[in-house]
């Protein structure tokens, strides 16, 4: 039992000793109202600047998540627009027809949510940032070499972002 007691008088020496050093510190190093006034300005700067920047971030999350949730249905929608495109050319339907006048509707409230198709890449260069090359054919000129000479599926806009690369087919450099 002595051995405990000696314990316990040892750690609260170390406690004494330790709030001693503290009040020691304090009077070594007092701290006067214009420095204290100082802490407390950069501590309030620093919180609005967090805050500020809490604001904004919170602000761009809540635009990207309008932008995505319509990226997620017109991605839904492109295969509907291709298969519609397809049928038209297929059956050669007239600008009357009701799918015609279908297609054309669905296109043009599809473009007022800000999907606008790429334009015609055809006898252009190759640009990966629009484009995907599906395959290589052979040039037949040298001029065609590194063009784009087909387009297997039209590549779309979202906004200023690309929702879907254009499938292209490339001439060959060689």
């Amino acid at each position: 039992m002595s051995k405990k007691k000696n314990k316990k008088q040892k750690t609260s020496k170390k406690v004494t000793n330790s709030k001693e050093e503290v009040k020691e510190e304090k009077v070594k190093n007092p701290i006067n109202t214009e420095e204290l006034l100082a802490l407390e300005k950069d501590k309030n700067l620093r919180l609005f600047a967090e805050f500020e920047n809490f604001r904004k971030r919170t602000a761009k999350e809540r635009i990207e998540l309008f932008s995505t949730a319509s990226k997620d249905i017109m991605t839904i929608l492109l295969p509907i627009l291709d298969n519609f495109e397809r049928s038209i050319k297929a059956n050669n339907y007239s600008e009357e027809d009701g799918p015609v006048l279908i297609y054309k509707q669905l296109q043009s409230e599809l473009e007022k949510k800000g999907l606008t198709p790429m334009e015609d890449p055809i006898g252009k260069e190759l640009d990966t940032d629009f484009h995907e090359a599906i395959t290589n054919i052979p040039a037949t000129k040298d001029s065609d070499k590194g063009k784009i000479l087909d387009v297997i599926e039209k590549g779309y806009l979202l906004g200023d972002k690309v929702l879907r690369y254009a499938k292209v087919v490339v001439a060959n450099k060689e």
